[in-house]
């Protein structure tokens, strides 16, 4: 492999830092042309770059556009390299699997989604049930889908207790010790968690993906 096929890494992982959708994915296909494996080109561009997004926003020198178009370059970039995964019988390992969704009577779903993009572009598979959710919805999916962990998103301080409902059901079906459950949104703190019994509670996109990986990892809650 010749040297300044490194460059095209570099591009890339400089297109996922800076947002550039429409770059990412030809330049994950040149990374690929040029002899890196898909999951080389994952490895040491994607993951970097995607973690210096997060970097950047928790540090304050990134705003909501520039996480967004992160999240979405990183998508972008995946969806080209999860394709020559599949066509080469790989396959990338999943950081566990989540159901994800606003809660029932409340139809904001602008965090929920910026949660649910952040989470993908960590290689978590997400199952997106939108707004407005009843609380049996998420219980029967997570269960359908061997999920992992249950995420529920609120925006208005009268859908919070919606949240507490899906815990509740869990624990009145005998469900609670099957799956983790993290909350988020405006509203929502780290007390509040506390006091419903959610497993983890995320103040932001980047903050909620962390959250995940420790909850699966054993490490507990992240607030």
């Amino acid at each position: 492999m010749k040297p300044e096929a490194n460059e095209f890494l570099k591009s890339l992982r400089q297109a996922i830092i800076q947002g550039q959708v429409e770059e990412a994915g030809p330049l994950a296909e040149r990374s690929l042309e040029a002899g890196f494996l898909p999951l080389e080109i994952i490895e040491k561009a994607c993951v970097p770059a995607i973690d210096e997004v997060g970097r950047l926003w928790e540090a304050g020198d990134y705003f909501l556009p520039e996480l967004i178009a992160g999240a979405e370059a990183m998508k972008a970039a995946m969806s080209v390299l999860q394709s020559a995964l599949k066509a080469s019988g790989q396959s990338l390992q999943s950081s566990g699997r989540i159901v994800i969704g606003t809660v029932e009577g409340d139809i904001h779903d602008i965090g929920k989604n910026l949660v649910a993009s952040m989470l993908r572009a960590n290689s978590f598979e997400v199952i997106d049930l939108g707004a407005d959710v009843k609380v049996e919805k998420f219980v029967e999916v997570a269960i359908q889908e061997k999920a992992e962990i249950i995420a529920l998103s609120a925006l208005l301080t009268t859908t919070m207790v919606n949240q507490k409902k899906v815990i509740d059901f869990l624990v009145n079906r005998g469900l609670r010790e099957k799956f983790k459950v993290m909350v988020g949104g405006a509203p929502v703190t780290a007390r509040w968690a506390r006091e419903i019994g959610a497993d983890g509670y995320g103040e932001s996109a980047v903050q909620a993906v962390a959250v995940a990986r420790n909850l699966l990892t054993g490490k507990g809650e992240q607030s």
